[in-house]
């Protein structure tokens, strides 16, 4: 099914799709079976704008807007959802906070080079106290003259083990917490004290980077205070709207490399004398993964366009990748079950599609915070 699209965000998608299905979808499988980021496909992802995308020409970036960075996404999990999350950690939190709260200088000095690909971001929020409660962050920044100096850790930080620019939150004012005691910084990884460990090994999602990041009396100028100082929580909210949208063109795509793995098994594979795919049950399959899908797909690009609008609700933005994470577990498990044995297999594209789709249940907030904010914001 096809939704309506400007021209040049049809030709950006035709762009997109071809270079995911020539240089990345080969990839995949090793990547998921390896543990291994798929570095130089990154880096040619950025040389050809694609690292931008959604930011404005000024500052590096493509200017394709939220709707163009969906398509990003969608196209990318359709092929390889670990590469998709390399990218989102990227644009979608460590870039974009720079994007929404950084000043004109902080912009030319850091966003240019990520738009660009010349640089990685990531971005430090979750400790081993403090994930869907992020007021419970205990990283400290103190202020000494005109520098900020950051001591304490960070945990499941996608990006983290290779970023060269950190988005960090650190509590500024433990007598406020959120409201007015957390201050968001930028930190470079070749800034003296800081350090990565612990790059966890994951159920899914295998084929991106997720480590630990260690802040041990780190130095950071005074002109790296992201936002104003006090107000780190308004630069973290600021992006998860635009965090959550893009996350439901990763779970919509993992919806359609569903089906394309589904229906030709079930045309081919034979039972009782004929193709699985006449059977009334698997056509019933078949037909909920189609309608969820596209369900998604045109909840998402709604959602989108309204962002590119500047009218996003931030109800909408965490529904949309409510309903496109849950369903993206659901068909990517209909898919194991419709492709029986084959399915199960390690090796198999659904079994993969199925361990990275539990991780969109989890990220930027779980299904249970998505359920709350929605429920409060009505």
């Amino acid at each position: 099914m096809d939704f309506t699209f400007s021209p040049e965000h049809t030709a950006l998608r035709r762009m997109i799709r071809e270079v995911a299905e020539t240089e990345i979808a080969p990839i995949a499988a090793a990547l998921d079976r390896e543990h291994r980021v798929p570095l130089e496909e990154i880096r040619l992802l950025g040389e050809i704008g694609l690292l931008g995308v959604c930011f404005p020409q000024e500052y590096g970036g493509m200017g394709a807007g939220e709707a163009g960075y969906c398509i990003l996404m969608e196209e990318l999990g359709r092929v390889c959802t670990s590469t998709a999350t390399n990218v989102g950690a990227h644009i979608g939190i460590g870039a974009m906070a720079i994007h929404l709260g950084g000043t004109d200088e902080q912009k030319r000095k850091y966003l240019t080079p990520l738009a660009r690909g010349e640089k990685i971001a990531a971005f430090g929020l979750t400790e081993p106290n403090a994930g869907s409660d992020a007021a419970a962050i205990r990283t400290r920044a103190v202020r000494e003259g005109d520098s900020w100096f950051l001591d304490g850790g960070k945990v499941f930080i996608t990006n983290g083990g290779y970023a060269d620019i950190i988005t960090v939150m650190a509590v500024t004012d433990p007598a406020l917490g959120a409201r007015g005691g957390i201050t968001a910084f930028i930190v470079e990884k070749t800034m003296k004290g800081f350090s990565t460990s612990a790059h966890f090994d994951k159920m899914g999602m295998r084929g991106s980077n997720t480590a630990e990041l260690i802040f041990d009396n780190v130095e950071v100028p005074f002109e790296n205070v992201l936002g104003e100082e006090g107000r780190g929580v308004a630069v973290l909210m600021s992006g998860l709207d635009y965090e959550r949208v893009v996350l439901s063109g990763i779970g919509t795509g993992i919806m359609a490399a569903c089906m394309d793995e589904v229906m030709p098994y079930i045309a081919e594979r034979k039972q009782f004398g004929k193709p699985i795919g006449e059977f009334q049950l698997m056509q019933g399959k078949i037909a909920d993964m189609y309608t969820a899908m596209n369900s998604a797909r045109a909840y998402t690009y709604e959602v989108a366009k309204a962002c590119d609008r500047g009218e996003v609700t931030r109800q909408d933005a965490a529904a949309c990748v409510l309903y496109a994470s849950e369903q993206a577990m659901i068909c990517s498990h209909q898919a194991v079950q419709a492709m029986g044995g084959t399915g199960y297999m390690n090796e198999s594209t659904v079994s993969r599609l199925m361990r990275d789709a539990k991780l969109m249940e989890i990220g930027a907030g779980t299904s249970e915070i998505r359920r709350m904010l929605i429920g409060r914001e009505l």
